[in-house]
């Protein structure tokens, strides 16, 4: 079976004035489809830079990297955002909502993109919103949400494309340990579903969802275990 995500020697440099910084330094990964991965690591280990390359935000220096058997490494800018619509939804530590527009039409938004008809949009927005709990909310704007309800409407949003990968980067990081775990309790929900999961988290607590955690330190891979199956 082709894995979902498959790269091979990754490097990614920084110029900084006269100077090269090398954050990651030769990484090589497979993530199977339906995995449920936490990429752990300290401040400056490089895997909020994995995650933008995983996520197609970024390109790497040097190294190949295929999804779902594609190879995006010399894909242009508009193929790579065409590849992000359709194949990734992110979820960020800051939500990343629109402030002035209800929850139906943030998670719908990406739909635009895809080209969908304003039905369509509609109709698959109120799903999602009702998968992730908030049939309630849907009129309401940010602003008038919880911190732990608009990471629902980001994670509806993540969703709404049927995307093969859902990135999400610290997705508790804003929220309180109660919140936090009603999230990640619905992100248990999603893997289960069948989606493959990637969370970037420097959490213990986090990382304890996933089924494999993958360690980096100074840009590059240190450990990487799965979860021993409890068969009894």
């Amino acid at each position: 079976m082709i894995p979902v995500i498959k790269i091979r020697g990754i490097i990614r440099n920084f110029p900084l004035g006269q100077e090269i910084v090398k954050v990651l330094k030769g990484i090589d990964l497979d993530i199977e489809r339906g995995e449920y991965v936490a990429l752990m690591g300290p401040s400056g280990s490089g895997k909020s830079t994995l995650m933008n390359l995983l996520g197609c935000l970024d390109t790497a220096t040097a190294g190949s990297y295929e999804l779902n058997g594609k190879n995006v490494s010399n894909m242009t800018q508009d193929e790579l955002a065409e590849i992000r619509n359709k194949e990734i939804g992110f979820v960020f530590q800051t939500f990343n909502l629109l402030p002035r527009t209800t929850a139906l039409d943030n998670v719908a938004l990406p739909m635009i993109y895809a080209g969908a008809s304003k039905s369509e949009r509609i109709t698959r927005a109120e799903e999602v919103l009702k998968d992730v709990g908030l049939a309630d909310r849907m009129d309401h704007k940010p602003s008038q949400l919880s911190g732990g309800q608009r990471q629902r409407v980001a994670i509806g949003r993540a969703l709404v494309n049927k995307p093969s990968i859902i990135l999400a980067d610290e997705p508790t990081g804003n929220l309180d340990s109660k919140t936090s775990l009603e999230i990640m309790n619905l992100f248990d929900e999603i893997h289960a579903q069948g989606n493959t999961v990637i969370v970037v988290t420097h959490e213990a607590d986090v990382a304890k969802h996933a089924d494999r955690i993958i360690r980096l330190i100074d840009g590059i891979v240190t450990s990487d275990e799965k979860k021993k199956v409890n068969n009894n």
